[in-house]
């Protein structure tokens, strides 16, 4: 199972993964929590800017969603129904509390109903320590983890790991393409350092990239926003060509996140 913020962060942050273990037969769901009304609108319309229509968004996206998690062989999709927070500033723009005022307690009893039903023996999800990431990512994951501790059954929970080394071949590749991207302050430098240190698990998915890259191109509204979606196929080839995972928790019991 993964639980992911937003539509399209399944496929940034896992498409591999989740591909490679639905390709092996592995019943594969996917919790989105919010609809994702604060991406752009049509022709990069920004919230609280004349055109942009949350629901109306949100609406373009449950069907980006559909698509992209049907090139990745997921078995189930599942919505929490929030409403995304959006950057700092722009929950005046929502007409009901968006999705990181929510208490973490209530996530994660939506949560684990979820895990109830479906017994997954892992969890995937963001990192709740990545302090520069954004407020629904952080929510999602720590939502998540208290969804795991309260569960009766046994789960093994992985974090995201975007640390320094994705964070440079990204930059240098970008830079190679054209699109100056500024470097880090040191502050995030020294967290996308310790995020580095704990990882766990880095999964080569050479032979699915361009199935992730390709669900990643399902979210054709949000590709405008996308750092990832102005590198060429070869070049996100390169920079994507694993994913980094942290383990936070479980033991022998439950299947293993990646089986070789």
């Amino acid at each position: 199972m993964g639980v992911y913020a937003h539509p399209d962060d399944e496929s940034t942050c896992a498409g591999g993964v989740i591909a490679m273990h639905a390709d092996r037969g592995v019943r594969v769901v996917v919790v989105t929590c919010t609809g994702g009304e604060f991406g752009d609108g049509p022709g990069g319309v920004k919230p609280g800017s004349p055109g942009h229509d949350p629901a109306a968004v949100a609406e373009i996206r449950r069907a980006e969603l559909d698509a992209a998690c049907e090139v990745l062989g997921v078995s189930v999709v599942e919505r929490l129904g929030y409403h995304d927070s959006g950057m700092p500033g722009w929950d005046r723009f929502a007409r009901e509390p968006v999705f990181s005022r929510v208490p973490v307690e209530s996530v994660a009893a939506k949560l684990a109903a979820l895990l109830d039903r479906y017994r997954p023996d892992v969890v995937i999800t963001h990192n709740p320590d990545a302090s520069h990431e954004h407020v629904d990512h952080r929510h999602a994951a720590s939502a998540a983890a208290l969804a795991v501790e309260i569960s009766p059954f046994p789960v093994n929970l992985y974090f995201s790991a975007h640390g320094l080394r994705h964070w440079q071949h990204l930059r240098n590749a970008l830079n190679v393409a054209g699109f100056r991207h500024s470097d880090a302050d040191a502050q995030r430098i020294r967290v996308l350092t310790e995020i580095d240190s704990r990882i766990t698990h880095r999964i080569g998915i050479t032979g699915l990239v361009q199935r992730k890259r390709a669900a990643l191109r399902c979210h054709e509204s949000q590709l405008g926003s996308s750092l990832a979606a102005r590198l060429s196929a070869d070049q996100y080839a390169d920079v994507f060509r694993s994913e980094a995972f942290i383990r936070a928790s479980g033991g022998s019991q439950g299947r293993e996140l990646f089986m070789s």
